[in-house]
């Protein structure tokens, strides 16, 4: 597989995928922020006040601290809202995310899946989003933040690993022991540094479109590095000349939901 990097392997593995500005351009946060205000569902005072740093977590990654400073703000401010209502943004919002799928990242999908392998989106995006665009996508699942549900509404509190960070890896190694996946074999992709954790934890780590960080990490360590099609920079400047909207969405960020207990079997288990 001249075109980006080989798929190889034998054994049980999967493809693991960051979201944002790797399986797609831009941010998934942003397209949901939209909607979400379009049609009332968030009130705009309640993250716009958190818009500069929940950018800043977002775009460039955060430290410990400020990245369980923004996840508690985030999970505060969705607490009470009903779960159905933010369900219903996906029937605008999965076009839009769909069409911004990179080709490129199209054809790899492609290869993974001749190749026999599953494939999953991993993202601190709400689940609500990534596990039907994954499907939309053909892929085997996806893999994002969830909270906990009760009668109908979020508790304000997280039912499962905060996808980021390190949190990825303990989601992925879930999954990885409930089907019985080789890590060893299996394949990670993203474009930022705030994933080493996730590309550390597989055999086959693949630099997209890295930051500055991330490269000089792929290229000392051996790494490849491959170049998907060069929207990310418009679309980024797009975001942050809209911070305070980029800030709501990135509130919906902690928006998961309570599936993994009816998730089919061989994806994910509670």
């Amino acid at each position: 597989m001249t075109e980006y990097v080989t798929v190889t392997g034998s054994g049980p593995s999967a493809a693991f995928f960051d979201l944002d500005r790797t399986l797609i351009s831009g941010s998934s946060a942003f397209t949901l922020a939209i909607q979400a205000r379009k049609v009332g569902l968030i009130p705009t005072h309640e993250f716009v006040r958190d818009a500069g740093s929940a950018v800043a977590f977002k775009l460039f990654g955060a430290s410990d601290d400020t990245s369980d400073e923004v996840r508690k703000r985030i999970l505060g401010a969705v607490t009470g809202l009903r779960q159905v209502e933010l369900q219903g943004l996906n029937a605008e919002v999965l076009p839009r995310l769909i069409q911004r799928v990179r080709p490129e990242a199209k054809r790899l999908l492609e290869r993974h899946r001749r190749a026999g392998r599953d494939t999953f989106i991993v993202s601190a995006a709400p689940q609500e989003i990534v596990e039907p665009l994954a499907h939309a996508l053909g892929m085997t699942g996806g893999i994002g933040t969830r909270s906990r549900v009760e009668d109908g509404k979020y508790t304000g509190e997280l039912d499962g690993p905060f996808c980021y960070g390190e949190g990825k890896v303990e989601a992925m190694q879930a999954v990885a022991s409930w089907n019985s996946y080789d890590l060893a074999q299996s394949y990670a992709y993203s474009d930022s540094a705030s994933d080493l954790p996730m590309l550390d934890a597989v055999g086959h780590p693949v630099a997209v479109n890295p930051d500055s960080k991330l490269e000089r990490h792929a290229r000392r360590n051996g790494w490849p590095i491959v170049i998907f099609s060069q929207r990310t920079k418009s679309v980024l400047r797009r975001t942050l000349s809209g911070v305070a909207t980029a800030g709501i969405g990135i509130g919906g960020f902690a928006i998961g939901t309570q599936v993994g207990r009816k998730r089919r079997s061989g994806v994910f288990r509670r």
